[in-house]
């Protein structure tokens, strides 16, 4: 600052030049050509109006660096300022922008600075604002000498360059948001089904092993038999033993192999599996098919055991006193295979339900048959999401046609809801299970006083604000009517509710702000709903049956945090970019203004 002012002491020690601005520069307006948008054809090359870009077109009408600045329309900011736009490189210009070039004497920048401050308010005339060519060209400049131009332009530029920086770190910052924003809650189970055949690391079958050559001791072994009447969907421990040598060309299996009966008596049965998690090496008897792989064994036999496996198992069988099956067959059963994460939690789940049935430990004798009726509901229904590959939880009546149970369907719902929500993460839920309904209440503006709550009337903000609220806490609110039904706010504060849908998280399920941002995920959407001549609405009964990813509430709150990271740091005028922005943006018209105030020479 002290080398500018020492600037304009020497060089304009009586005041400075004032001149028109068409004396300053070269004004290019009789080139300017307005293209409708019907007839634009898309390209590279940017399209200005009075407010900047417009549009992208396929040619350009000037080349180089150049001012523009607002002629019709939009010319002025609210502090009657003109719209000015800073345009370098191939451009195309319509006649709603005055465009100008430098000239010797006066650097473009300094005049990109200047005009600014100018207040044109005085000057637009018209129905339709207007900054004529007439007024336009006889603005008055202050014009110092060149030496203070360069200074007070490296000045004005370092303030710029700094807002620059903020706003393109904003706008990452946007980008990231949305990224985060986007994936967090984009919840998708997307199960391949494959062929064992795609899974094998081996497969192959066993030796006979007759009855008479079981011993008490020796190696131990498995008979195909025993898969029907010994084992259930795993087992870690032999009931039958042989000796090597009554074994012409053994086949072992160990940990984790998967063991198909292929000969049975039945074609419902033919091919029942089971997993052993032992560490034994054992032999497998005759009609034995073992199965190697790198899956959890005892998922494969979980999902093994489903009526699909089954009747894949079954397929082409004819029912004879005796029932064959062969590799190939086996090879061919198709399965749905999540990630070993996903496999993992479903065993422990099947597990302890399974404990819960067996043993006589945990599970009492008099509950013995109400709890295997448990296990097999919850196993069959988890097994069912695994094969349709989705966590669409059905209504309450439709799982009532799907099993004979005759329990608390309630306690069912949410246990199972617990179920999936630990399996894949999430489970789906339309909106009117997850949350509560509230609404809103008709008045007037003229039927109330006024005050600090806000009115929420179906638009994007507070339509006005009254002395009294009809709701206090956490809610989420989608607008009703109008255009912009489906807008989506959160308050946590006293509020009145009127055109609009309230809903209100339940706390065992969702909390309120995450429901907000799911919501807000998908705004564009919910406002595509609205229906009706006149004035358009949103359907209560539509919105109530969309369905929402809800995962564990510790996912919720986690995601929650996250995301209310993102928006301080992009929305928050008190502590996010935005507030620096601004900051910045006043301080550079602050010395802007300081800068550019000047004595006229004569004066």
């Amino acid at each position: 600052m002290s080398r500018l002012s020492e600037q304009i002491a020497e060089f304009c020690p009586d005041g400075v030049e004032f001149r028109n601005l068409e004396d300053c520069c070269t004004i290019l307006d009789k080139k300017r050509k307005p293209v409708t948008k019907a007839a634009r054809v898309l390209g590279e090359y940017p399209y200005y109006g009075a407010n900047g870009i417009q549009d992208y077109v396929s040619d350009y009408i000037f080349d180089g660096t150049f001012i523009l600045v607002g002629e019709d329309g939009s010319v002025q900011t609210e502090k009657g300022n003109p719209i000015v736009n800073w345009a370098e490189g191939k451009i195309w210009v319509n006649n709603h922008a005055h465009i100008i070039k430098e000239i010797d004497g006066v650097m473009l920048r300094y005049l990109y600075h200047y005009l600014q401050i100018i207040n044109v308010h005085d000057l637009i005339h018209g129905n339709i604002p207007k900054l004529n060519q007439s007024d336009f060209r006889t603005i008055r400049i202050a014009v110092p000498p060149l030496e203070a131009q360069r200074e007070i332009v490296r000045i004005l530029d370092n303030f710029t360059e700094l807002t620059a920086e903020l706003t393109a770190e904003l706008t990452a910052r946007k980008k990231q948001y949305e990224y985060y924003r986007d994936n967090l809650l984009k919840f998708d189970i997307s199960i391949p089904k494959v062929k064992l055949k795609d899974i094998a690391t081996d497969i192959y079958r066993g030796s006979g092993i007759m009855r008479e050559q079981v011993t008490e001791e020796g190696i131990p072994c498995v008979r195909y038999g025993e898969i029907y009447t010994t084992y259930n969907i795993w087992f870690d421990e032999c009931k039958s033993h042989t000796k090597i040598e009554n074994v012409a060309n053994p086949k072992y299996f160990e940990h984790g192999d998967i063991l198909f009966a292929i000969t049975g008596e039945s074609v419902e049965d033919i091919a029942k599996s089971t997993a052993y998690v032992g560490n034994a090496r054992c032999l497998a008897g005759g009609d034995i098919v073992v199965l190697k792989h790198n899956q959890n064994p005892k998922y494969l036999s979980y999902v093994l055991s489903t009526n699909n496996a089954q009747q894949q198992k079954s397929r082409g069988k004819i029912k004879s006193k005796v029932v064959h099956s062969n590799v190939p067959a086996i090879e061919e059963i198709e399965i749905p295979l999540p990630d070993l994460e996903v496999q993992n939690r479903l065993v422990n789940i099947l597990d302890n339900f399974d404990a819960i049935c067996t043993d006589l430990d945990i599970g009492l004798p008099a509950e013995i048959e109400a709890r295997q009726k448990q296990y097999e509901y919850y196993r069959d229904l988890l097994l069912t999401f695994i094969e349709s590959g989705n966590t669409i939880l059905q209504t309450d009546r439709q799982t009532d046609r799907q099993t004979d149970r005759q329990t608390d369907r309630q306690t069912d719902r949410q246990t199972l809801i617990k179920l999936l929500q630990y399996v894949f993460g999430f489970v789906m839920l339309p909106l009117h299970e997850i949350t509560n309904l509230f609404r809103g209440e008709y008045i007037t503006k003229n039927s109330t006083k006024k005050g600090n709550v806000p009115v929420i009337l179906g638009g994007q903000e507070p339509a006005y604000y009254i002395d009294k609220s009809n709701h206090e806490g956490e809610i989420v609110v989608v607008a009703r009517s109008g255009a912009s039904a489906g807008f989506v706010s959160y308050w946590n504060e006293p509020i009145f509710v009127t055109d609009g849908f309230g809903y209100e998280g339940q706390s065992e399920l969702i909390i309120t702000k995450y429901l907000y941002y799911i919501l807000k995920n998908i705004e564009c959407t919910l406002n595509a709903m609205k229906r009706g001549a006149g004035v358009p609405h949103l359907s209560g009964e539509a919105l109530a049956k969309i369905m929402f990813p809800i995962p564990q509430i510790a996912e919720q709150k986690r995601i929650v945090g996250i995301l209310d990271y993102f928006d301080t740091l992009c929305n928050n005028l008190s502590n996010g970019l935005p507030a620096e922005i601004e900051a910045r943006q006043k301080q550079y018209e602050y010395y802007r203004d300081k800068l550019l105030t000047f004595k006229e020479l004569g004066q």
